[in-house]
């Protein structure tokens, strides 16, 4: 059925201007007759244009729309950009609700496991395509498509068309794919766009109580259900008040696919009405709590972003006393903070030396039979072989040692 028009109603979606590159702009107009017609502007027209008209035809027949006037002004988008915008704009004229304009699906990565290494979780905004395509070059542990506070109020609906979107097109590589979703409610309206797409992990942003936690998963397993879903979806629900640190155990234990629980210190500090600094000594009680709750939970404690890209030597500092707290990582806004994270929450040779050897000393004592390990003179305590056991399978997991 072809989507009838009564009356002119110009929409548009995307962005334009000299300093935007990887996106589009699009404004329609919807018709009643007349057939498609398109303005297109193209810095790349004279070798892609056919193509961009091509998959334009293609997305409007998707969306079943076969009257109307598209004005396109673009900035090198990709496929999958394309169709998320056109989408975004019909959508936007109140045409098509129900219906999507779905890219090439590229093939998905193995299923995220739930203890996997978490040191790094780049944020990208989620309504700037140009971050997207090159971002696994930079190797982060993850990459957060994000909804949330970097994508202004007025492009949250085309924003989530966008991400999901991404999820479909994009090879982030080894990268965990996680997307941060809107505070609840808005959020729920971002599962029904993204979950499809079956991202890793989704991030809960101001949690404050478990049922939020329980909120998100029953929707999530809702969705799964009615497509058919096998693969996992993880939770990590982000504190960021006062009230969320207090529950921060009962939110961990909330849903079984919680596996990590990080903190917001922005909006932490805000709330305490303390300022942030770059030692985080108002911030200690919070994050020593949370690390606590996370491990009686048994899951990941993650960090807060450093918020100061050009101070690297804050951050390395940041990261190891992170490390030293607790934590198994933190976000970052920048790919130069990535390697410097990396660094930060990496056990160092001498400790990688002695854990060795206080495996080997426990194998050893396991292989005759001995119910005391001994390392030389010294007796080795079964916590002290336990954590040596963890750092050498993490060193084995940063590629530190075979």
């Amino acid at each position: 059925m072809v989507t009838s028009v009564k009356a002119k109603q110009t929409s548009a979606a995307g962005r334009q201007g000299d300093d935007v590159r990887g996106d589009l702009h699009v404004a329609f107009e919807p018709r009643g007759s007349g057939g498609i017609t398109i303005d297109l502007e193209s810095r790349v027209a004279p070798y892609f244009g056919d193509a961009i008209l091509a998959q334009v035809a293609d997305v409007l027949k998707q969306l079943k729309i076969a009257h109307a006037h598209f004005a396109i002004n673009d900035a090198g988008a990709l496929p999958f950009v394309i169709a998320a915008r056109i989408e975004g704009a019909v959508r936007r004229a109140g045409l098509a609700p129900d219906r999507r304009a779905l890219p090439e699906q590229v093939p998905l990565p193995p299923p995220s496991a739930r203890d996997r290494l978490r040191r790094s979780r780049l944020y990208l905004p989620g309504s700037e395509p140009k971050y997207f395509v090159n971002a696994a070059l930079h190797q982060p542990d993850t990459i957060i498509l994000d909804l949330e506070d970097s994508v202004h109020p007025s492009e949250k609906d085309t924003a989530r068309i966008l991400v999901r979107n991404a999820l479909r097109a994009v090879d982030f590589g080894h990268s965990e794919r996680m997307v941060r979703i809107n505070q609840l409610p808005l959020g729920l309206a971002d599962l029904e766009e993204v979950i499809p797409e079956q991202p890793d992990l989704v991030l809960i942003p101001k949690v404050e109580d478990a049922q939020q936690v329980a909120d998100v998963d029953a929707k999530i397993g809702n969705i799964k259900k009615a497509h058919k879903l096998t693969r996992p979806i993880w939770l990590m629900p982000i504190l960021e008040s006062a009230l969320g640190i207090e529950h921060a155990f009962e939110i961990a234990k909330a849903s079984p696919n919680v596996v990590a629980l990080t903190i917001g210190l922005e909006d932490y500090t805000a709330d305490l009405a303390v300022v942030k600094t770059s030692t985080g000594g108002e911030s200690l009680y919070a994050r020593t709590r949370l690390v606590n709750a996370a491990r009686a939970a048994g899951v990941q404690a993650i960090d807060s972003v450093f918020g100061d890209v050009g101070d690297m030597e804050g951050l390395r500092n940041w990261g190891r006393a992170s490390r030293a707290l607790g934590f198994e990582g933190m976000g970052c806004i920048h790919p130069a903070q990535i390697a410097v994270i990396h660094e930060a929450f990496a056990p160092s040779a001498a400790e990688i030396e002695k854990a060795l050897k206080i495996v080997a000393a426990y194998e050893d004592a396991q292989a005759r039979g001995l119910g005391v390990v001994s390392l030389g003179s010294k007796m080795i305590d079964p916590p002290v072989v336990n954590r040596a056991l963890k750092l050498v399978e993490r060193a084995r997991q940063m590629g530190l040692i075979p």
